[in-house]
């Protein structure tokens, strides 16, 4: 006897997905000003050229830019919808880049190929691999503003019901890795109607310099979830709690995207307040997990400084993050916090940590 009604579900389990597929996400949202104000709201960021009209248009920006962190978490929360709602955990950040400016008002859409499909030892799940593109339509065109490869945990066990199959879609055109900056910034920059603002100029970074970042923020239970809506994530451990008491938590997950965007912004004084643009982000990954509740603290580690020229340079930083306990304490006692924590086995791990990452970023010089 038939139950008379459907529960569809989405997302997919290991075995539905094949190398070489292309998926294109369904959602197709246009970035208002409504929008990055909320987002502006809780990532205390420096970077002056995503926060200034007047700056970005200095630089030769039409208008300030959507910031990259936010296009990332556009990015990944429509690529759940195919790729990870069924997924256990995301487990890396690959190749993070950022190759166009986003404004508002320009609509966004993505797809993403997967690159590799491995299943675990025991059967009962795999590691499943993809590159996520991420595109803006409106006044300067269709263009590539993100795009990034991430590695998700994923259940196995048979064919997800009652899910609408995507329609047979030919490779992305933009399925080769893009830029690392967009165009207004590739060639001599001229800065001198660039104010100046925060410290950190390119030439007070050295490879080994740490900075411990003081002030931490303590997440709230509504913040989280406006935002994972807002982003358009659909995995439910983020905001369902029936569904969530079954995970590892016993409650409601920290959507990932946000811890990150959330630990960046507590290095943004001291790290991003002359950057001109965020180069990318590589070897990323979420060793803990953090819920409502939680208060976040950050750490850099200087990795390089390379000059670029006569008005700026890159440097690559170490990020990483915390949960309830500072940087400063950890370290004090002998904790090795910016190694590889996936890596590491028994005492060697570093309990607190919930988030690491390579960033590299566009530093001006000092006027």
């Amino acid at each position: 006897m038939t139950k008379g009604y459907r529960t569809p579900r989405y997302g997919r389990l290991l075995e539905e997905f094949e190398v070489g597929a292309v998926y294109p996400h369904p959602w197709e949202v246009t970035v208002d000003a409504g929008a990055l104000a909320l987002c502006a709201g809780s990532f205390l960021d420096a970077t002056p050229v995503y926060a200034s009209a007047r700056f970005a248009r200095a630089l030769g920006f039409r208008d300030r830019p959507v910031h990259p962190l936010a296009l990332l978490n556009f990015g990944l929360s429509f690529s759940v919808h195919d790729v990870s709602e069924q997924a256990i955990a995301h487990l890396a950040y690959i190749d993070v880049r950022f190759p166009n400016a986003c404004y508002a008002g320009d609509t966004l859409r993505a797809s993403s190929t997967v690159l590799g499909v491995k299943p675990s030892s025991e059967g009962a799940r795999g590691v499943v691999h993809v590159r996520t593109v991420l595109g803006a339509d409106g006044a300067d065109g269709a263009r590539v503003v993100c795009q990034f490869e991430r590695k998700v945990l994923v259940k196995a066990g048979g064919t997800v019901l009652d899910r609408p199959a995507p329609p047979a879609t030919p490779p992305s055109p933009h399925a080769a890795v893009m830029g690392r900056l967009p165009p207004q910034l590739g060639g001599s920059l001229d800065l001198r109607g660039c104010a100046t603002g925060f410290a950190g100029f390119f030439e007070d970074f050295a490879p080994g310099d740490v900075i411990c970042h003081d002030i931490g923020r303590t997440v709230s239970e509504a913040e989280h979830m406006q935002l994972t809506y807002l982003f358009r994530n659909t995995h439910p451990v983020h905001f369902e709690e029936p569904y969530a008491l079954g995970g590892f938590a016993k409650t409601r997950v920290v959507y990932g995207g946000l811890v990150f965007g959330w630990i960046a912004s507590l290095a943004s004084r001291d790290t991003s307040g002359n950057v001109l643009w965020e180069a990318g982000f590589d070897k990323g990954a979420h060793p803990a997990g953090v819920v409502a509740g939680d208060t976040l603290y950050a750490a850099s580690r200087v990795v390089s400084c390379v000059d670029s020229g006569r008005e700026c340079g890159t440097v690559t930083f170490r990020l990483v993050g915390t949960k309830n306990v500072k940087p400063a304490a950890l370290l004090d006692k002998g904790a090795d916090l910016f190694s590889d924590e996936l890596s590491k086995a028994g005492p060697e791990k570093v309990r607190e940590k919930v988030f690491e990452i390579e960033r590299t970023s566009l530093v001006r010089k000092r006027p």
